[in-house]
């Protein structure tokens, strides 16, 4: 993925300015404390935690992430497979309180991502 870009950013999690530090403490989004985020960023100084509840609007990020998974899901398993319904609702479940983790922190990057820019010559 081409550094520079907000997706580049999103799925390696790093900073959103320079691309160059890690937006989370941890590499794994299973470990513990997986959500613990750096106060900034290592390489170029940027400020995760913009302000106190800045990220409450990755809650809306993660529904809608939630919401794209369930329907893929939904694509595959009922109308591609006419697996039954039950079925499906019930491997949306398990998938979503197995990807809860990955959810949470791919939703806070990319709402960080929403407010700031990249800027290469922070590099």
């Amino acid at each position: 993925m081409l550094q520079g870009t907000k997706l580049y950013s999103i799925f390696n999690n790093k900073c959103p300015k320079c691309h160059q530090g890690d937006f989370f403490v941890t590499k794994s989004a299973y470990e513990k404390d997986f959500i613990k985020m750096h106060d900034k960023c290592e390489h170029c100084g940027e400020i995760f935690n913009k302000e106190v509840g800045f990220f409450y609007g990755a809650m809306y990020v993660s529904y809608g992430v939630n919401i794209m998974i369930g329907m893929a899901l939904f694509i595959l398993m009922v109308l591609i497979l006419e697996l039954e319904l039950l079925i499906f609702l019930f491997s949306f479940l398990g998938l979503v309180v197995v990807l809860f983790p990955w959810v949470m922190r791919i939703s806070r990057l990319i709402y960080i991502n929403l407010f700031v820019k990249f800027d290469s010559s922070k590099k």
